[in-house]
């Protein structure tokens, strides 16, 4: 292979982490060309997210690409990257996971508890604004916004929100870190499944691509969102859901154990339910059961009717 052909979307942020893994792979003599494709979620500004349809409205177009071949690889923000598998792709590597909580962005107040009745939240996320809903006091306005990271922020010192809340990984990459004013409190507003990290997908068959991609991958990162991926399809979340993970490693008599918080709330921000689990990690299938049986405990708390009352609304949406 004389240069390997690496697919991303072509917004600021997308293309940082294109480079960022175009300039690991070339620190390891791999020639790297990159190929910007527009997706169908590009090409929708406006709409809310969740309002899109099917998921994968980030990814689909860029998978299209890798399975023709016009590609060898592609770069995603792993939160955006659908949970059910696409025949012929893999997840080939996961490298080393950015800030994973998110962050209050504001020209008027440096903390969430600071805001008050009327002032505007702008969030394009249902985990987020269910989170808020459920934790801050009534007459807090909360609104859908769209928009790439940099128009987020021209809408907000518009004057059109009184405050964003944003993942901080997106403003740190992006060298806007000075823009946040606080991060949240994760045991308050958990993180969404993969924030912070990067998903690099290859085609099955490929080996030579897969051993490329492979060296970018940090072990304890990659068994950690599969953790949080197992979580998020065992539930039927999808990508849009309300549905929020924490995961961390700890050691205990030389073996490693990962540590999984999952919560999972109605649409309205009126009910939640939460589990933490902890599991030794050995291989990757140990990760895939730790989350599968977190959503498990979940769903017989009482999660399973919001699991059914979100399948009924996407049923007639």
């Amino acid at each position: 292979m004389n240069v390997f052909r690496l697919g991303t979307r072509g917004s600021a942020l997308a293309l940082w982490q294109a480079n960022y893994v175009k300039s690991a792979l070339e620190k390891q003599g791999i020639s790297v060309e990159l190929k910007i494709i527009q997706t169908h979620g590009d090409r929708s500004r406006n709409a809310p997210i969740m309002n899109l349809g099917a998921q994968g409205v980030f990814t689909k177009e860029i998978q299209r690409a890798l399975l023709q071949g016009e590609i060898d690889g592609a770069v995603h923000s792993l939160k955006d990257l659908p949970t059910e598998p696409v025949p012929g792709l893999l997840l080939a590597s996961v490298p080393v996971r950015e800030e994973v909580r998110d962050v209050l962005v504001s020209n008027k107040v440096k903390t969430i508890e600071e805001l008050a009745a009327g002032d505007r939240i702008g969030t394009g996320s249902l985990r987020r604004k269910t989170q808020l809903l459920y934790h801050l006091p009534q007459g807090i306005i909360i609104e859908d916004i769209r928009g790439n990271v940099e128009t987020r922020l021209r809408k907000l010192d518009q004057g059109d929100y009184d405050a964003l809340v944003l993942a901080a990984a997106g403003l740190i990459r992006l060298g806007q870190r000075d823009r946040i004013a606080s991060y949240l409190p994760v045991s308050r507003f958990l993180p969404a499944v993969g924030q912070g990290a990067l998903g690099l997908e290859a085609r099955l068959e490929d080996s030579e691509s897969i051993r490329i991609l492979s060296l970018l991958d940090d072990r304890k990162t990659h068994y950690a969102v599969l953790a949080e991926r197992a979580l998020l399809a065992a539930l039927e979340g999808g990508c849009i859901a309300p549905i929020g993970t924490r995961t961390w490693w700890e050691q205990d008599d030389s073996k490693d154990f990962l540590g999984l918080h999952g919560r999972l709330l109605s649409p309205d921000g009126t009910r939640l339910f939460e589990h933490q689990e902890r599991l030794e990690i050995r291989k990757a299938e140990d990760a895939v059961r730790l989350g599968e049986e977190t959503a498990q405990i979940l769903l017989k708390a009482g999660g399973s009717e919001i699991v059914e009352d979100l399948k009924r609304t996407r049923e007639f949406s």
